[in-house]
């Protein structure tokens, strides 16, 4: 899509929740760096994020991480055809930090400035981990903080088929592993220890939201979860931390898949995605490529490094709006609860 076969390098900032992010993206598809300060050891005291925090620690590292970028990438802010920054949705105050930096990087350089949806990044990862993968084709983002099934029509172009309508999945595992005692964060501990225990052994409900055969809804799910701990409690029964975490999780990929093969038969699409934090969950990665080896259809999935929030995707999201024409002004404003699609 780059008609002057020049190449063009994105650099990329990325500051909506509790990583601190900066890479630099070389026409799109390669990574020539990609430097992610997390802050997970400082929030996991505290049983989650704390914005404020947060905030803070982006203050403190953002400068470091771009440095850390450029110097890994080998080019200096000279080099660099675009900013592009992830300004919505998140975390208002992270993301100020972020739109910010990258302002002022863009104001006194002249470098143009492409306000980055944080989802369409995540979409974008899988560009970044399979060099093939081209639009049209579905993907699923699956978080802390969203759950999208979402009909990716071209670059930019998205139309969302179905979206949760409470809890993310992401914030289900948090919330149900807090409950059995695995701590934060929540993902990672009940995708291990599950694999102890045995998926089938309590029968979890799987919501349907009204008539929509792709909303989501999880909060049911993760009442159903703590309903069962306060009975066992309640009767003196030992709890099987194993047992429930298998099922727990058993319940949401059920869902999650359900879905989204529903809407790939309907919509006759024949590849499909997955991406965000909860994609490397390994179970639900081996549900999604059992589901679509059976259904004759190519499965794409980032590394979990492109998983989990990153600046990488943000870059590659930037250079394709870049290309297409989009340039944001320097009164770009952090935006947290950002709709796909919006600008």
């Amino acid at each position: 899509m780059n008609s002057e076969n020049k190449d063009i390098l994105v650099l990329g900032i990325e500051s909506s929740c509790d990583e601190t992010a900066a890479a630099v993206i070389k026409n799109g598809r390669e990574i020539l760096s990609n430097v992610i300060y997390s802050q997970i050891d400082l929030h996991t005291l505290y049983g989650g994020v704390v914005p404020e925090i947060a905030s803070r620690k982006h203050i403190d590292k953002i400068n470091q991480v771009i440095e850390e970028a450029l110097k890994k990438a080998n080019v200096t802010l000279k080099d660099i055809d675009a900013i592009a920054v992830t300004y919505g949705p998140g975390l208002v105050g992270a993301l100020l930090v972020g739109v910010a930096e990258a302002k002022a990087i863009a104001f006194a350089t002249g470098i143009p400035l492409v306000g980055v949806h944080h989802i369409e990044g995540h979409i974008c990862a899988n560009y970044l981990a399979n060099a093939q993968l081209e639009p049209p084709f579905m993907c699923l983002v699956v978080s802390g903080g969203h759950t999208h099934l979402v009909n990716v029509k071209d670059y930019g172009v998205y139309e969302i088929l179905g979206r949760t309508f409470d809890d993310a999945a992401g914030e289900a595992f948090d919330k149900v592993a807090r409950a059995i005692g695995l701590g934060y964060p929540g993902g990672p501990k009940i995708d291990k220890v599950s694999n102890e225990g045995n998926p089938e052994a309590i029968p979890f409900p799987r919501a349907k939201v009204g008539e929509s055969g792709y909303d989501f809804s999880f909060s049911g799910l993760k009442s159903a979860v703590l309903n069962y701990l306060n009975s066992c409690e309640m009767k003196g029964e030992e709890v099987n931390r194993a047992d429930v975490a298998a099922s727990f999780q058993q319940a949401v990929i059920d869902v999650l898949v359900g879905h989204s093969m529903d809407a790939l038969e309907k919509y006759e699409v024949k590849k499909f995605a997955i991406a965000g934090g909860v994609a490397s969950n390994s179970h639900l990665r081996a549900a999604f490529e059992e589901a679509c080896e059976k259904r004759g259809v190519e499965f794409f999935l980032p590394p979990p490094i492109l998983c989990t929030d990153n600046a990488a995707m943000i870059g590659c999201a930037g250079y394709y709006e870049f290309i297409n024409g989009v340039r944001s002004g320097y009164d770009l404003n952090a935006v947290p609860n950002l709709r796909l699609g919006e600008r």
